[in-house]
Parts: structure tokens; C-alpha cells; sequence
């Protein structure tokens, strides 16, 4: 047991219904396995499950639990600042990429 910290400005979703909340109502939480932390109150550029950047959030909540199977999770709740533009988007995939998502072997 024991925190991981995220890299304290990307936001990564796995599940595309959390980001189709993100993007249609300005609000959302997302789940991710293991304790992280999320500093709330922080901006963070929110990224696709395909690792391409959509929009800026602020992180209004981070909750790390345990549930009842045992399992460490911890749910980040979000509101969206604003969709990132054309250009934005493109800037940021290319930077996250290289510094984050690109396999470094």
C-alpha cells in the first residue's frame, strides 16, 4: 500500500464515457486504480484514452479509498475550464508524447 504521485498536470482518461461527461456537462469524476494524488484546486490538461490532449480542468476533489473487495482507488472529481483549441491540442499530444507516453526503451 502506498501513494503514486501523477504527474501534476496531466489527466488522463481511460474510460470514454468519464471524458463524454467531462465535455457535455463541465463536470466529472474519474477512477483510477491505487492511491494517487491529485492536488485540488490544480489545473490540468485532460488527455483521450488514445493520449491526445482535449481541454483544461481544474481538479475539485481527490478521494483515495479502499473498497469492501480490498481494491485501492481513488476518484478524482473535475470541472472543465475550457476545450483546448486546434493548435492547443496539437502542441500538447506532440509535448506529452515525448515526455510521457512515448515508450522509453
Amino acid at each position: 500500500m502506498g501513494f503514486q504521485s501523477e504527474f501534476n498536470s496531466v489527466c488522463k482518461f481511460k474510460s470514454e464515457q468519464e471524458l463524454h461527461d467531462l465535455l457535455e456537462y463541465g463536470k466529472t469524476a474519474m477512477v483510477k486504480k491505487g492511491f494517487r494524488v491529485y492536488p485540488t484546486g490544480q489545473k490540468a490538461i485532460a488527455y483521450t484514452p488514445n493520449n491526445e490532449a482535449v481541454a483544461i480542468v481544474k481538479i475539485t476533489a481527490s478521494i483515495a479509498e479502499i473498497t469492501f473487495q480490498g481494491e485501492e482507488l481513488t476518484k478524482v472529481e473535475m470541472d472543465l475550464v475550457r476545450k483546448l483549441t486546434e493548435h492547443e491540442a496539437k502542441v500538447q499530444t506532440d509535448l506529452a508524447y515525448e515526455m510521457f507516453f512515448k515508450d522509453n526503451t
